[in-house]
C-alpha cells in the first residue's frame, strides 16, 4: 500500500529495458528523482508550468558566501515543500565542497510520509563565482 502511494514513475534518464520498454522507478526511488527533477528545473524554463522548479539557478554566477548558502536553503526547501508532496522536509543544508569551491553541496534530510520513514540525499549543484 505504502509504495502505491510512493509512486511508479519513468526513470530517469529515460532509458528501455532489453524487450524496449521504458525502465520505471519506484518507491524511495521515484521520490529522489523526483526532487532532482523539481531542483534542476529553473523557474520558468518549463512554458506550460513556468512556476515549476527552484530558484537555485537565480544564484548560478553568485560567490559561494554564507548569504547565498542561505538563500540557496531557503529556495531548496521551498521548491520541495511545494512541489514534492509525498515528503515533509526535515533539514537543508548547502556548504561548499572541500575541494571544488565552485560546487555547493545541497544535503537534504526529509520523511516520508506514507512509510514514516527517514531518508536523505546529497544534490550536487555547480556555481561559478562572478567576478563582482
Amino acid at each position: 500500500m505504502a509504495d502505491e502511494f510512493l509512486g511508479t514513475g519513468w526513470q530517469h534518464p529515460v532509458t528501455s529495458d532489453h524487450r524496449g520498454d521504458i525502465e520505471l522507478s519506484s518507491a524511495g526511488d521515484d521520490i529522489q528523482e523526483a526532487i532532482r527533477i523539481i531542483l534542476g528545473t529553473a523557474k520558468g524554463e518549463r512554458i506550460m508550468r513556468p512556476e515549476f522548479g527552484c530558484e537555485i539557478h537565480d544564484h548560478v554566477y553568485s560567490a559561494a558566501s554564507p548569504a547565498t548558502l542561505n538563500l540557496i536553503e531557503s529556495s531548496v526547501r521551498e521548491a520541495l515543500v511545494r512541489w514534492e508532496p509525498r515528503i515533509d522536509i526535515v533539514d537543508v543544508d548547502a556548504r561548499t565542497a572541500t575541494d571544488d569551491p565552485n560546487r555547493i553541496l545541497i544535503e537534504i534530510e526529509y520523511h516520508v510520509r506514507s512509510t514514516n520513514s527517514l531518508s536523505n540525499m546529497v544534490y550536487p549543484f555547480h556555481i561559478t563565482e562572478g567576478d563582482g
